[in-house]
This record gives structure tokens, sequence and C-alpha cells, in this order.
């Protein structure tokens, strides 16, 4: 289960909540603009842009949970199980591995709008990285400063659906996700006023009674509306230690709590790390479950122009 959020203020930022059971070896990850990528069906990239976000530590392949590139284009894949579809290999169009997308857009797009036109031709293929390594069932929320869409693989084809909300969380598909916020448009940060009935002397009785309604659970369901309602309603002044600050404000307030949540196989979802990237200045924050100290990561304070992954 994640949460995912891309949020504005003054500049323009990205980040999520990976939350899982365990770990799957999870590094900072450089992708320089001179690794050469080699996807499964799609051919090979020897230049394109370069990016950085948090990976599974192999160094053949920048396996991203999310990254961002040096244009400022950023995508995620969260958890999906039960509705993602992938297609088998037919080879056509521009066959894609779900653990490829990621590189395979953010290397050749500098915007949303530019990727929408690589979308029309791409098919999400049933090819797993290796043999202990299946593909995950996976959406994915791609967004820069001007846009948000929603990827879904699913039985009817690839979903394409655009994200007013700038908010993911999982299961169930985009669609009932948006139409559930309309559960919720009474919701108010400010101080609540009576419409129950004027004949009667009600009155609020302790702050923020105008959000009362609000899920507190951590279904992915509910997980969206809070989300969307913490970046909604977010005030903070426009500078860097402010806006890095809210987010991961933002982010604690979907986050996990060992314990609290138990899975099927009788083991423990937490947040496993939390992160935010200033998408303009390449800066990549994060903190982990166990160490709550925000750390940073430049990507151009890296070698732009190497061969190899720098695995941080």
């Amino acid at each position: 289960m994640c949460t995912c959020i891309a949020y504005e203020n003054g500049d323009f930022y990205f980040g999520r909540n990976l939350d899982l059971d365990c770990s799957f070896g999870e590094k900072v990850v450089v992708t320089p603009r001179n690794f050469s990528l080699t996807f499964k069906k799609a051919g090979e990239l020897n230049t394109h842009f370069a990016m950085i976000g948090m990976a599974s530590a192999v160094p053949s392949f920048p396996l991203y949970a999310e990254a961002v590139n040096e244009k400022g284009l950023c995508m995620a894949g969260l958890n999906f199980p039960g509705n993602a579809c992938y297609l088998p290999v037919a080879e056509e169009g521009v066959e894609i591995a779900s653990f490829e997308i990621i590189p395979w857009i953010l290397s050749q797009c500098e915007s949303v709008a530019q990727a929408e036109t690589y979308l029309k031709d791409m098919r999400i293929v049933d090819l797993a990285f290796s043999e202990q390594m299946s593909p995950a069932p996976l959406h994915w929320m791609l967004a820069d400063k001007e846009q948000c869409l929603v990827l879904e693989a699913v039985k009817d084809g690839l979903k394409v659906y655009e994200n007013p909300f700038g908010v993911l969380t999982n299961n169930p598909p985009f669609d009932y996700h948006r139409m559930n916020m309309n559960n919720y448009l009474n919701l108010s940060a400010q101080s609540p006023e009576n419409r129950f009935s004027q004949k009667l002397n009600l009155r609020p009785y302790a702050q923020g009674m105008g959000a009362m309604g609000l899920p507190g659970d951590a279904s992915s369901a509910s997980r969206f509306i809070r989300a969307a309602f913490l970046k909604w309603n977010s005030v903070a002044p426009k500078d860097e230690d402010s806006n890095v600050s809210q987010f991961f404000h933002i982010l604690d307030g979907v986050a996990m709590v060992r314990g609290s949540v138990i899975t099927e196989a009788g083991t423990y979802d937490v947040t496993t790390y939390s992160c935010c990237v200033n998408v303009g200045t390449g800066d990549y924050y994060y903190k982990t479950y166990d160490d709550s100290r925000i750390r940073k990561v430049g990507l151009y304070e890296t070698d732009l122009e190497g061969t190899a992954l720098m695995i941080l």
C-alpha cells in the first residue's frame, strides 16, 4: 500500500510513502545521461535524460519505485493487485514491461503532454525482470507542474485518467476514487456552521469539527481522501525548508504505524520510507521508518554524464 502526492507552493514537489511489510533493497539511485538502458522489447537507449529516485539496488537496470527526470517529469508506481492486467507479448506497438515503464518514459519525455503521445503506442506486457522477480501489479501517477495523469493497465486495456487531485493510493481503480471524493465535499478546515436546523442551538465544541467524517483508517480509499484533504488545505511559506517540512507532514498524515495494519500473511505493513523531490532543483529528500531524519541527495551534485548507475 502506498500514497503519492504532487504539491505546488511556489516550487513544485513530488513524492510518496512506500508502505510494505519488508524492504526491497531500496536505495537512492541516479541514472546518468549515458547509462545504457536496455529494454526487453523496446530496444536500447544509450543517451537520455538523467533521473533520480528510489530503486532496488540492482546495478544493471534502475528498478524505480518513483523517480523524477532533469526536465521536471515525475512518475511513481503504486501497488494495484487484483486489477492490474498486463498483455501477452505480441510484437505489436511499443511493448514495455511494468518494471520498465518509469525509466522508459522519464528517459525520453520532458512533460506529461509529450508522454501522452508515447502512451498511444505503448503496450504494458507481462514480462518479469528475472525468474526471482515476477511482475508487480502496479498503476502509476505521472505528473509535472502543469498536469497529472493516472495510468492503469486493466482487462479493458490501458486507461489514462486526468488526475485533478494530484493524489494516488491503491485499489480500487482511479475512477472509483474520483467518484468517492464527492462523498466528502462537505468537509472543511474551517469551524462548521449549524446547518442541521436553525431551530436548534447547535455549535462546535472543539477545533477541527469542520472535518468530522474525514476517514482515519489505513485503507487506500480512506488514505486517498485524507491525503487530498491535507494537501488541498495545506498552508506553508514558500521557502524550501517550509515546503519540504509541509510535504512530509502531509505524508505523515497517511503513514502506517507498525502493528496497525496486519496483512493476510500475518506481517505488518509500515511506511518503509517517505520521499519528496523539488522537481526544479533536483533535490531528493527522504526518511525511513526507523530514522526520521530527513536526508537530501542532489541530482545535480552527481556526474550526470556518467555511464554507470549511481547507487547512493
